[in-house]
């Protein structure tokens, strides 16, 4: 060592000079060895892997600027310096004077370092890297060395060197600017996306200061403060945390975990085109790849895996974070005892007290900026994982064939996406603690041993012991969440169904049965429920009184091992803090696994990721008959829908497909037609008049764009069916597959349309067209027809062929043709709903508003209302609201409780402190058993209080929840057909699925951690108020910023956490539409354009998620610092004043002033938490302001029993509307009709027929005039009496999912006798005897496991079962086929013939022997009288009868 330093210096450290002072320093020696190396040495060390980094993420190229140069200049400058030292040293050397080799070696070092940093700051502007943490923390780190030297040369000035004086202070001059410099952010990379976003994210621009501190969110802050944020106002999403970028790295490990799978058997893999292409030339997209070679492997694919492959490298990232932090963690504790020390030790010179201080400061600071950048990389992680698993499971359902789907409903599949997606995001923030934890406890445990030594043990033993208690909580826990998340599945896929099938519900007056169903699940949800809430309790109480439990059997043991052992401030303090270190990775081992348990069955879940798909296609044209006979399904088998058991299809060019019922978009109505291809007006034009959809889009308040709502609500069946042909033509395609598009529509559009499109002069002319059909009168104009029975072809060949084989065909020609010759086609205007999949479009349809001639605003055209977000803060109403709702005794107690616990948790801890600084009698403490007890049974007290407190909150929360519940599901069934039209499903649904959930299970704990840190912090404040009043000083300032940090963050996160969740519907409501639609989707082949719809919807979601991450992180970061202050003050003041304070008060103060950071925290995110989540409330109670229908039951009901007896009905000049805002739909109808009679009613589509049933189900209310039915205004009757007296048979036929009788007659009113007779007279009885069941058999979601024609015969069954003197049929026989048909009409004929029946009818020949016949046009009655003499007349009617062929 001599050799080095210059000799007669003292050694490099010498204890009493720069210790035991009272003016400390540090000998020159080392200032110039160990100073001077340090910087140098971390910048070598972390060069060659930062440089690597570089190399690997290149941004662009920055362009030299003012800054750059700057920074460059100085760099050269110091190293010239350094330089001049050495050289300095040189010349002195040839002078003859001795140098010691120190005086070389030290600038040698520094001068090379500095040519390297030079080189970083220009290679970092080459990789486009704005401000660099590496390079800010070297200079930070030399600047620090170099004031210890700075300091020694002002307050030493021994020999002074004038030259190595000047150098030396130039050099800390540039150090210091060095340092500025770095602070500061360097212009964006040429070409960087950055510069052409319209507001890019300024994290990728920010300083390296900013980005710590996270102040590089404070300009979205302001904005947030001044107004509600909105849309414009959030930033692009970055590019790596896109779905663009994101998902497809997922799809390729996922790939790479199927290909890694053992071959077992080949199953049917489809053959490709060459090349990777499909057989219109578009490549073949990554999904479908992703998914053809499936079924193909044994063994499973692990998700796990393919999520830790794409992810884990950049979470990695977040693991390093958490070790640093995790042993900073004991730095606090450690200062504590050194602290105490310090008070105890009255010769220790002051200035130790205010470096333990400063260094208790510096530390929980690095501490806090460490632990946000930590949650930042965990919830970026979490992010990108939402997105990732998003965009695959999206991918997936666009495959995912037909079979494979119904094993999953769809309310399965969005939950997948919604709810289990979510918590594997929150799960990642946590992952870490699996390694982590075990280590807290480890190093924790050591310190404790250092303390108070073997008695830690017992300590020990009780955690042990806490351990399998709260596993076994976790356990429990786990099951009865699978209970509940199956309840809460089951009532959300009920919800659905009555929510689609509203309509049908008010027309049977059925509410009741199924708000009683849906009430029955959600009793057993919150039964479960409560079951939660005591084992929360339970472990609740382990988790605040493990700590005090441990405390107290390690002190016990401790004190009364051996008398000499004394209990001192120092041991007591030091062991509490570390013990409350101890609570949390405790606490949270079996909270992680028990997450992990329940994110586990996910990758199960996404098993539906493995289902086979194939595709094939075919060559003809044909027609078809019968229902149930598989004409769909031979459609189906061409687009390769089916699973293939046997033999081949092909298929040449692209295909268009016009699905049986139709799948409509909730977009624009042009926009549905066009359907992303290129607008091209001629054509457009051509089309839609082809399509006879020019007189709709003048009814129609926007035109072509009117908004369509979900499912195509406000359209009728068949403006549908016309829309989705439309769509179909226009994309002009080689193959045409209609699956019996004329069903819906009226005989002359039928014909029209056939004319127009379909017939061999139609703009389809020259394409393969293959239509089914039950229509006989297009046949003779088919090239080929196929005859098919029973899923087989049983003849084929053209229309004169066929005859003339007098096979089954001519006969059943000869049967109906003489009937029936030109009409037979002229189907209902059913309204087959546009989602494909049976569930009805429960809407009323506003095209009939032939009226609405209004002026085509662009307001008219939007029909749905969006979820909108709330602005402003969240009123207190709303709180009073959820308080009434628990009721206000139990929130008063739970209160009263709270306030117990923390008065006592302060007792016991005070009184730690007063036994602590008991006099110490011949190394004892005299009365140690008599302050032992008093601790323990104040612990107890805590113990008690804690137990009642939760108990009591989570059974407040349960009363709440089903209150909410019932209200909300009240209210939705009293809410009229026109606010079902306005609020999509998807709203509907999340109010009873998100915002229930939270309602059940995260406000109560919210609540109870809420009120938890509230009084921490209170209680906190207090302790070091009463150790050291002058903190009274700090705390108002401290207390009012934190205030304002507070409130000034709460307006911006509130406000974003209602943009995300506002955007997060649209996300589910596209991917609903798209399970819907797949088939048409993809025999378009519109795959790739869906996907981006979606993965644009999702970033759109993340756009607000990220900016709501950052700002929890921004605040985090300053609150911490206002606990780090209040810390920092707390040991500041008790230095001060050491000599006043005893050590126990002392560590007291400083042990509570630790805990209180986290506390902070804890209470600004909990506020947060619940104003946020408290919005459930808001958006649940906004459902019982909507307007409500009449009263189902009116109190005084002077109906007579029977009524209607007869079944008289006069209509006097009744007239209603839609919306307040539109003309009369219908008016001035006034109609008398004698009881028994049969009362046809027609019209052109768009006249009012279905209106006249809706006017007289109430379902809209009259506007004018009145019906009485028997003499009874039906005005005056409340809801239910009116439509249980009265049987409808409506357009769709709904079913619900549950078993067939309960269809049939939800209420169990009737016998099974009696629902066997009616299932015989409706055709159905063989069907239903042939099946396993039989009345128990169950129907699938939407009865989608009935073919449409039987789904009919079943509304029938309901109809006869009702048996009532009034029979409303809404053109009920639109999608069977003729004998169906005839089955149906002579049923009605024969069991309704004493009733009043009124028939919509489309096909004229069903009416052609009804009594009377009224005839509408435009709303108005035109015509009313017997078929004979309209047909006489030559008005309407005959002009219609004679496009049918009947005159």
């Amino acid at each position: 060592r001599q050799s080095i330093c210059p000799s007669g210096s003292e050694g490099q450290s010498d204890w009493n000079r720069t210790w035991q002072t009272h003016n400390p320093d540090l000998t020159p020696c080392f200032q110039n060895t160990v100073l001077v190396w340090i910087p140098c040495l971390l910048l070598w060390l972390f060069a060659p892997f930062y440089i690597l980094y570089l190399k690997r993420n290149d941004r662009g190229y920055i362009c030299m600027t003012h800054l750059n140069r700057a920074k460059t200049v100085i760099g050269f400058t110091l190293w010239l310096i350094c330089w001049a030292d050495v050289f300095y040293s040189f010349w002195e050397r040839s002078l003859g004077a001795t140098i010691a080799p120190v005086y070389l070696v030290s600038p040698t070092m520094l001068g090379v370092t500095m040519l390297l940093a030079t080189f970083l700051i220009q290679y970092e502007r080459r990789k486009g890297v704005q401000s660099s943490g590496v390079m800010l923390n070297f200079w930070l780190i030399a600047i620090v060395c170099a004031t210890v030297t700075f300091r020694s040369k002002i307050l030493h000035p021994a020999s002074v060197n004038v030259f190595k004086y000047t150098t030396f202070y130039i050099y800390y001059t540039m150090l210091l600017i060095s340092l500025i410099l770095a602070c500061l952010s360097d212009q964006p990379p040429l070409f960087s996306q950055a510069v052409k976003d319209s507001n890019p994210c300024p994290e990728l621009g920010a300083s390296f200061l900013s980005r710590i501190t996270f102040w590089w969110i404070t300009g979205l802050m302001v904005t947030g403060y001044k107004r509600p944020l909105e849309e414009k106002d959030l930033w692009s999403l970055n590019t790596e945390d896109k779905s663009q970028r994101v998902v497809p790295q997922l799809v390729r490990r996922w790939d790479q975990e199927l290909d890694n799978l053992p071959v077992d058997k080949t199953l049917y893999s489809p053959k490709r085109a060459a090349r990777g292409e499909k057989k219109d030339g578009q490549p073949i997209e990554e999904s479908e790849i992703l998914l053809a070679k499936t079924l193909q492997k044994t063994g499973e694919p692990s998700l796990f895996c393919a999520l830790c492959q794409t992810f884990g490298p950049y979470f990695l990232v977040s693991s390093l974070y958490k070790i640093i932090h995790d042993i900073l963690m004991f730095v606090g504790p450690e200062i504590l005892r050194l602290l105490i020390q310090f008070v105890n030790d009255s010769s220790a010179p002051t200035w130790h007290g205010y470096f333990y201080t400063t260094l208790l400061f510096v530390c929980t600071c690095v501490q806090t900026l460490i632990l946000q950048k930590y949650f930042h990389v965990c919830f970026v992680t979490g992010m990108r994982l939402r997105t990732a698993i998003v965009g695959a499971v999206y991918r997936k359902a666009l495959v995912i064939t037909n079979a494979a789907r119904r094993t999953s409903t769809v309310g399965e599949i969005v939950n997948l996406m919604s709810v289990d997606a979510q918590r594997f995001m929150d799960l990642i923030t946590y992952i870490n603690m699996i390694w982590s934890a075990p280590l807290q406890v480890i190093l924790a445990l050591y310190f404790l041993w250092q303390n108070l030594g073997p008695s830690v043990l017992a300590g020990v033993a009780v955690m042990v012991l806490m351990v399998p208690v709260n596993a076994v909580i976790a356990m429990k826990t786990k099951t009865y969440q699978v209970a509940q998340m199956k309840s809460k599945d089951n009532r959300i896929k009920l919800m659905n169904e009555v929510l689609n099938g509203i309509k049908v519900l008010k027309l049977y007056a059925w509410e009741l049965a199924f708000k009683d169903k849906v009430s029955a699940i959600r009793e057993s949800e919150l039964r479960v429920l409560k079951k939660t809430a005591y084992l929360g309790a339970v472990s609740t109480f382990t988790w605040v009184c493990a700590p005090f439990l441990v405390a107290l059997s390690t002190f016990a043991v401790y004190v009364l091992m051996d008398e000499h052992n004394i209990l001192d401030a120092q041991k007591a303090f030091v062991s509490l803090a570390l013990f409350n270190i101890l609570r949390f990775p405790l606490n949270m081992l079996p909270m992680v696994i028990s997450s992990m348990v329940q994110v586990l069955p996910f990758p199960l879940s996404l098993s539906f990721l493995k289902n086979i798909e194939l595709k094939c296609q075919c060559v003809y044209e044909a027609s078809a008959w019968h229902v149930g006979s598989g004409k769909s399904s031979l459609l189906s088998a061409l687009l390769g829908e089916m699973q293939k058991q046997e033999g081949s299809v092909s298929i040449k060019g692209s295909v268009a497909y016009v699905p049986q019922q139709a799948w409509i978009q909730n977009t624009t109505l042009k926009d549905n037609i066009l359907f992303g291809r290129d607008a091209k007006d001629s054509w457009y034009q051509k089309v839609v008049e082809a399509c006879a959809l020019l007189p709709d889009l003048e009814i129609l308040p926007g035109g072509d764009l009117t908004e369509i709502g979900e499912k195509g609500v406000n359209l009728s069946g068949g403006q549908k069916q016309r829309v989705s042909v439309a769509r179909a033509i226009y994309c002009n395609c080689a193959v045409y597959l209609l699956d019996d598009p004329l069903s819906a529509v009226d005989a002359h559009v039928g014909k029209h349309i056939f004319e127009k499109v379909i017939g061999p002069q139609g703009l389809l002319q020259g394409r393969t067209r293959v239509l089914v059909t039950h229509g006989l009168s297009f046949l003779p104009q088919a090239d080929l027809i196929l005859v098919m029975v029973d899923g087989e072809i049983t003849e084929m060949g053209s229309y004169t062929e066929l005859l003339g084989r007098q096979g089954a065909f001519a006969e059943f020609l000869h049967t109906y043709t003489n009937t029936e010759q030109e009409e037979v086609e002229e189907s209902s205007q059913i309204s087959l709903n546009a989602a494909g999949t049976g569930k009805t479009p429960e809407k009323t349809e506003p095209s009939d508003v032939a009226a609405a001639k209004k002026a085509k605003s662009t307001e008219a055209a939007r029909l749905t209302e969006a979820d909108k977000a709330n602005t402003g803060r969240v009123k207190l109403s709303v709180f009073w609201e959820y308080t009434k709702a628990i009721g206000l005794p139990l929130s008063i107690f739970s209160f009263f409780l709270f306030f117990c616990h923390h008065l006592s948790s302060l007792g016991s801890n005070y009184w730690l402190s007063l036994w602590t600084d008991d006099p110490v009698i011949n190394n004892t403490q005299p009365n140690r058993e008599m302050r032992l007890g008093v601790y323990g049974a104040l612990g107890l007290t805590q113990g008690i209080a804690v137990f009642c407190y939760s108990v009591a909150v989570s059974v407040g929360g349960i009363l709440a929840s089903r209150y909410l519940h019932q209200t909300m599901l009240y209210n939705v069934l009293r809410s009229p057909m026109s606010f079902f039209e306005r609020t999509p499903s998807g709203n509907l649904v999340n109010r009873f699925a998100k915002e229930t959930d939270t309602i059940d299970s995260v406000i109560p704990s919210i609540i109870k951690m809420f009120m938890g840190s509230m009084f921490n912090v209170l209680g906190s404040c207090a302790v070091i108020l009463i150790a050291t009043p002058l903190v009274a000083i700090i705390i108002p300032p401290l207390g009012l910023l934190y205030f304002f940090v507070q409130r000034f963050y709460v307006a911006s996160s509130r406000q974003l956490k209602r943009l995300e969740s506002v955007s997060r519907s649209p996300v589910y409501t596209h991917f609903n539409e798209t399970l819907l639609g797949t088939s048409v989707i993809r025999a378009f082949g519109e795959q790739q354009r869906f996907i981006r719809e979606s993965d644009g919807r999702v970033d759109h979601n993340q756009k607000a998620y990220f900016p709501s991450i950052v700002a929890n992180r921004w605040l985090a970061v300053r609150l911490e610092f206002v606990g780090n202050c209040i810390v920092a003050f707390a040991a500041l003041f008790a230095v001060m004043a050491r000599d006043s304070l005893s050590p126990g008060i002392m560590g007291l103060s400083i042990s509570y002033a630790l805990q209180v950071t986290t506390s902070l925290n804890w209470l600004v995110r909990m506020s947060s938490e619940l104003e946020t989540n408290i919005v459930a409330v808001e958006r649940v109670k906004e459902y019982g302001d909507t307007e409500k229908e009449a009263e189902w039951r009116l109190e005084h009901s002077t109906l007579p029993a029977g009524w209607p007896t007869t079944g008289h009905i006069e209509i006097r000049n009744f007239g209603l509307r839609y919306r307040e805002d539109l003309e009369l739909a219908i008016s001035d109808i006034s109609v008398n009709i004698e009881g028994g009679e049969k009362v046809g009613i027609v019209g052109r589509t768009g006249a009012g027929k279905s209106s006249l049933t809706l006017g007289f189900f109430r379902i809209i209310e009259a506007a004018q005039g009145e019906i009485c039915v028997d003499a009874v205004n039906i005005a005056e009757l409340g809801l239910h009496e009116l439509r249980s007296r009265i049987t409808i048979i409506p357009q769709d036929p709904v079913l619900f999912s549950g078993s067939l009788r309960m269809n049939l007659d939800p209420f169990d009113g009737y016998t099974d006798e009696e629902v066997w007779r009616a299932l015989e007279l409706a055709h159905l009885k063989n069907f239903v005897s042939g099946l396993p069941d039989k009345l128990n058999h169950e129907c699938s979601e939407g009865g989608e496991n009935l073919s449409l024609g039987q789904r009919q015969l079943v509304c029938l069954a309901r109809a006869l079962l009702r048996k009532t003197k009034i029979l409303v049929l809404d053109e009920a026989t639109a999608a069977v086929d003729l004998q169906t048909d005839n089955l149906i009409q002579s049923t009605i004929r024969t069991q309704f013939e004493d009733c009043t029946v009124l028939t919509i009818a489309h096909r004229l020949n069903t009416i052609m022997d009804y009594t009377r016949v009224l005839v509408l046009d435009k709303g108005q009655m035109a015509e009313f009288d017997s078929p004979s003499n309209l047909t006489a007349k030559k008005g309407i009617f005959y002009k219609m009868a004679k496009d049918s062929g009947l005159v």
